[in-house]
C-alpha cells in the first residue's frame, strides 16, 4: 500500500527515475508557463514537446498524452462542471490516477486554483486505498512505494492565492489520513471489523489524540435505556456498543456532536436480505467510519469548539435473540417503537445516538451520518449524498461546502407534518418502517431519527444519508471526511479549512460557452 507525501513546492526529479503524472483543466495547462512545471520533466521533456502535447488534448470528458515513454504523462480534466458538480472535478481526478499510476514511487502534480486545493488532494487520496489481504509480493512490498503529491496553483491575483504554506500541507495530510482510515474500515470485512474491531480503531485514535473514550456495551446498553442499539445488536456474538470521543478545548462556547451509524454487517436480521443484496453490507458502518476519520482530521487541524463523536455500533445478525417483527422496543428517547422491518435498523441505533448527543452531551449542533437507505442512491445518485435538516442555513451551507470539498450533497424534503404519519402504529408510538415505500423514503427514514430528538428541537440537526457515495465499485471512497472538515471549518485554526467554510459563494456556470470554458460540442453531450 502506497504512502502519500504532500509537498509545498515542486521537487526537482527526473521522470526516468520518478514517474510523473500531471493533471489539470485544459485552460490551466494551456496558460501554465513551462518553467513552472519543468522541474518534474527536464531533462527528458522539452518545452516544445510539452506545449504540443497539451495542444493535442481533447477532453471527452478526459484525455491523456504521454510526454516521455509511459513515465511522464499529462492528463486533462472535463471542460465543464455544472452547478451541482464540484468545480475541482474531483471524481475525474481519482479516475485518472487509478488508470495512470505505475504502482511504484512516483509524483502526481495537480494544476489547480487555491480554492480547489483541498478537494483535489482528497481526490488523490481516494485513489490509493489501504486495505488489502492480497498475498502477492507486489501488494506487500517493503518498503511500500511513496506517492509524492505536489501542486501548481494558478489563477490567483496575489501571492496568498498561489502559495501553499506548511500549515496547508499539514492539514491536507491530516484530512487525507482521515479519508484513508475511513475507507480502510469500510473495506474491511466483518470477520475483522466487527464491533470489537471498530472499538479498537476508536481507541487507537483516542490514544493518538490524547483523549479518553467512553464505551457503553452489551447488557449495560439495555440497563441504561439504549433500546435501539441493544435491540439491533443483541443477536450477534460480538455485543453492540455506544462509543464516544470528546474533545473539549479551553474557551469553547459551542458544542457540536457528530453521530455515526456503525452497523458492521447487516444481514437484515429476521427480515433477511436476499443473496444478491447482502454482499457489500460490510459497508453499513460507513457513517461511523466517516465520523471517526472526520473527528481525527478536525482535532488534528485545531478544532476550537467542543466536538463529540458518537459511534452507534452493532452487527444486525440472525439468531435466537434476534429482534422479531412485532417486537416493541423502548429507545433512549423514551419513545416506543413497533418493529415491522428488522432491516430498517440503522435509524434505531442513530435515534439512540442523537438523543444521547442532546441530553448527555448538550450539543446544540447535531449531525448524523449513515448508509441509511438504498433509496438514497435512487433519489440523489451515486455521487451525491442526501441531506435532510431542520435548518435552511445549514442546508445551503452544506450544499456549497459539498461542492467545495468534493463530498457532494443534494437536499431532500424536510416535511414531518406530511411524511411522519408513514410510521403510525396502533400499539406503540411509532413503527420503524414506512407504510408506503413510494413516499419519500429517504426523507422518512431521516425523520424517524429526528422524531426522537423531537421536531421542536431548538438546535440545528442535520442528517446525511450516504449509502451510495460510500463506495465506488468494490472500493470505499472515504466519503464524508472532507465534508465534515469543510462544513465545520469556521471552527478550525487551519486557514485552509476556514477559507473553505467562509469563501464567498461563486455563481456557477449556467450554460456552455459563457466565457469561462470553450463551448462543448454536441457530440460530447450525447
Amino acid at each position: 500500500m502506497s504512502l502519500l507525501k504532500f509537498h509545498r513546492t515542486l521537487q526537482t526529479t527526473d521522470p526516468h527515475t520518478v514517474p510523473v503524472l500531471i493533471i489539470g483543466q485544459l485552460r490551466h495547462l494551456t496558460e501554465l508557463p513551462f518553467e513552472r512545471i519543468s522541474p518534474k520533466l527536464e531533462p527528458r521533456v522539452e518545452r516544445e514537446t510539452y506545449v504540443k502535447a497539451v495542444s493535442c488534448l481533447h477532453p471527452a470528458p478526459t484525455d491523456t498524452c504521454s510526454l516521455y515513454l509511459d513515465l511522464a504523462r499529462v492528463a486533462v480534466l472535463p471542460l465543464k462542471a455544472s452547478r451541482h458538480n464540484t468545480a475541482s472535478r474531483a471524481h475525474s481526478i481519482t479516475k485518472l490516477i487509478q488508470s495512470n499510476t505505475t504502482g511504484v514511487s512516483e509524483s502526481i502534480v495537480i494544476v489547480c486554483e487555491k480554492q480547489d486545493l483541498l478537494a483535489s488532494a482528497c481526490a488523490v487520496a481516494r485513489a490509493f486505498p489501504l486495505y488489502s489481504r492480497k498475498t502477492s509480493k507486489s501488494a506487500n512490498a517493503e518498503p511500500p512505494p511513496t506517492v509524492h503529491i505536489e501542486f501548481v496553483l494558478v489563477g490567483g491575483n496575489n501571492p496568498s492565492e498561489t502559495e501553499i504554506t506548511e500549515e496547508d500541507v499539514l492539514v491536507l495530510a491530516n484530512v487525507t489520513v482521515g479519508i484513508r482510515l475511513t475507507a480502510r474500515i469500510v473495506d474491511a470485512p466483518c470477520n475483522e471489523m466487527n464491533v470489537s474491531g471498530f472499538l479498537s480503531e476508536v481507541e487507537a485514535i483516542a490514544l493518538e489524540l490524547g483523549l479518553k473514550s467512553k464505551i457503553i456495551r452489551g447488557e449495560e446498553l439495555q440497563e441504561k435505556g439504549f433500546g435501539g442499539i441493544y435491540g439491533v445488536g443483541k443477536a450477534a456474538l460480538d455485543p453492540p456498543a455506544l462509543a464516544v470521543l470528546s474533545y473539549e478545548p479551553q474557551g469553547a462556547t459551542e458544542t457540536v456532536a457528530w453521530v455515526g451509524k456503525g452497523i458492521v454487517f447487516d444481514t437484515g436480521g429476521l427480515s433477511i436480505k436476499g443473496k444478491t443484496a447482502m454482499p457489500g453490507m460490510k459497508r453499513d458502518c460507513g457513517g461511523a467510519a466517516a465520523i471517526l476519520g472526520g473527528f481525527y482530521a478536525a482535532v488534528k487541524s485545531g478544532f476550537r469548539e467542543n466536538l463529540h463523536a458518537v459511534f452507534c455500533l452493532a452487527e444486525n445478525s440472525v439468531g435466537p435473540l434476534a429482534t422479531r417483527p412485532d417486537d416493541i422496543h423502548r429507545l433512549y428517547s423514551g419513545c416506543t417503537v413497533e418493529i415491522n422491518n428488522t432491516d430498517a435498523e440503522g435509524r434505531l441505533v442513530l435515534a439512540d445516538g442523537v438523543v444521547y448527543a442532546d441530553r448527555d452531551l448538550k450539543a446544540n449542533i447535531i449531525l448524523d451520518m449513515a448508509t441509511l437507505t438504498g433509496a438514497q442512491g435512487i433519489a440523489t445518485g451515486k455521487y451525491h449524498g442526501a441531506i435532510l435538516t431542520n435548518s435552511d442555513e445549514w442546508e445551503d451551507k452544506a450544499l456549497e461546502i459539498g461542492r467545495r470539498t468534493g463530498d457532494m450533497l443534494c437536499p431532500v424534503p424536510y416535511c414531518p407534518e406530511l411524511h411522519f404519519n408513514e410510521f403510525n402504529s396502533a400499539v406503540a408510538d411509532m413503527k420503524n418502517s414506512v407504510m408506503d415505500r413510494g413516499n419519500a423514503q429517504v426523507s422518512c427514514a431521516g425523520l424517524f431519527i429526528g422524531a426522537h430528538l423531537g421536531f421542536e428541537y431548538g438546535g440545528s440537526w442535520m442528517h446525511v444519508d450516504m449509502a451510495a457515495p460510500v463506495h465506488n465499485g468494490e472500493r470505499a471512497t472515504g466519503y464524508g471526511v472532507a465534508l465534515l472538515a469543510g462544513l465545520f471549518g469556521e471552527h478550525s485554526k487551519a486557514a485552509i479549512l476556514r477559507d473553505i467554510a467562509n469563501q464567498p459563494k461563486v455563481l456557477r456556470n449556467k450554460a456552455p460557452g459563457n466565457g469561462t470554458e470553450p463551448p462543448l460540442k454536441k457530440a460530447c453531450l450525447d
